[in-house]
């Protein structure tokens, strides 16, 4: 498998994913700016959407939006237990999960990346930034060690993805206790160094 990333995005989920699941799969670093990648083709012949992540199947199929990857990975290697059985109520946590953080969070998140919003556009991301990462710290004040519970899925990769990226935007994670102590422990996994190293994102 060949998964298309762009340091620290989206894509960071599925990478973590892939090396929770013990897969073998190689990365291409994107640029999303110009849409090419590493050794200058062009990524939107692999995602005509042109954004990360993109994961390339050994048979050749695509697939592409980081909820569905990440799902997709889990189904891939069950014995990793990323993600609860088809057909079950712990299951649909698990995809009710991974829609909030995609449709709620990350969503609330791109205003602040964009360099043509204004300050105003920014404060009001910011307050929405800040609701959503709220109802994560009641989720996790019952000392849950993970997102679903006691055992860490793949909504974790992603939760911890968007999450990271507050460190960049201004917005302390300091009245948030329960959430900072989760990404400090979240951030300690192997596979999440492995990940966050090869993306140049921590030091080797």
């Amino acid at each position: 498998m060949k998964l298309y990333y762009a340091p620290g995005a989206c894509s960071l989920s599925p990478h973590i994913s892939l090396h929770e699941a013990g897969a073998d799969f190689e990365i291409v670093r994107v640029d999303t700016k110009t849409h090419r990648t590493e050794t200058g083709a062009d990524y939107k012949a692999v995602n005509p959407k042109g954004y990360v992540p993109a994961l390339v199947l050994e048979s050749g199929e695509v697939v592409t939006e980081g909820a569905a990857v990440v799902q997709y990975i889990a189904d891939r290697f069950p014995a990793a237990k990323l993600a609860p059985e088809n057909g079950t109520l712990a299951r649909t946590r698990l995809q009710e999960q991974l829609n909030f953080i995609s449709s709620e969070l990350h969503k609330a998140f791109s205003p602040l990346f964009d360099p043509t919003a204004s300050p105003d556009a920014k404060e009001a991301a910011t307050l929405q930034v800040a609701k959503r990462l709220t109802h994560v710290e009641s989720l996790l004040a019952d000392a849950r060690p993970y997102l679903l519970g006691e055992v860490f899925s793949v909504a974790d990769a992603y939760l911890f993805t968007v999450v990271n990226w507050s460190s960049g935007t201004g917005i302390a994670l300091t009245q948030w206790p329960h959430l900072a102590a989760y990404m400090q422990r979240i951030g300690t996994r192997p596979a999440v160094r492995s990940a966050m190293r090869a993306e140049g994102l921590v030091a080797a």
